[in-house]
């Protein structure tokens, strides 16, 4: 029986990549770097999990004789680059820039009133995480879920299943008791590698991405009820049996 939905938040709650690239590029000005991602390039990157890794990744690529000597300048650069960037995209978000994705607001508010459990899975930062939902659910949208797991306590990031399992020893069940809810192959390969049925709802970062072995694929959740979803559920728990 299922009893609990996971969700991951960056492009499956709400479309928020286009305004984490405009709030990369800002902190980019503001620290005097001449780089600037386009959206190809984003689109690139995001096959890496995490703001900081994703700035990491890049700055070894563009300074690829950066010597490890300088590694703790460059990390440390980084992290003031991650804060003006969160600060910039929680400015947005409060100021209306982001919405929930169609149906995820209906299908939370349904499970809840069946008594599902609602928990988060992600690999963004936790205030990330609060400007959205504020915005979206209320100030008391903590109480809303079991469970949330993020950057901040599940460090390892997507591929790897680390803040899946966090968040289901958080609430207590087993990973054939609930169903998770992604946009891309990281999260996708996360999710199945804990146990997970999982739901994709691509976006247009994410449309490319080989999504071999999701319990399905649609385009949003607007025609996704629980009814539907507790069918889905069964019929890959029985593949599985």
């Amino acid at each position: 029986m299922l009893k609990a939905l996971i969700f991951d938040v960056d492009g499956t709650l709400a479309d928020t990549e286009s305004v984490h690239l405009a709030a990369f590029n800002h902190a980019f000005t503001q620290e005097g770097l001449d780089w600037h991602w386009d959206t190809a390039l984003y689109t690139r990157l995001l096959e890496i999990s995490g703001g900081k890794e994703r700035m990491a990744h890049h700055w070894r690529t563009v300074n690829a004789g950066m010597k490890e000597v300088s590694a703790g300048a460059v990390q440390a650069t980084i992290a003031r680059l991650h804060e003006i960037k969160t600060a910039y995209y929680e400015n947005a978000v409060n100021n209306g820039a982001v919405q929930l994705r169609p149906g995820v607001l209906a299908l939370m508010n349904e499970a809840l009133h069946q008594g599902l459990g609602l928990a988060i899975a992600t690999t963004t930062s936790p205030v990330n995480i609060a400007a959205l939902l504020r915005a979206a659910v209320g100030a008391d949208w903590r109480s809303h879920f079991l469970a949330v797991g993020d950057a901040s306590s599940s460090p390892v990031k997507k591929p790897h299943p680390q803040v899946y399992l966090q968040v289901l020893g958080d609430m207590g069940l087993p990973a054939s008791r609930c169903l998770a809810f992604e946009d891309s192959a990281n999260g996708l390969r996360s999710a199945t590698a804990a146990g997970l049925g999982t739901v994709i709802t691509p976006n247009s970062f994410t449309a490319h991405h080989d999504f071999s072995g999701a319990l399905r694929v649609v385009p949003d959740l607007g025609a996704v009820g629980l009814a539907q979803l507790r069918e889905w559920h069964a019929q890959g728990s029985a593949s599985k049996a």
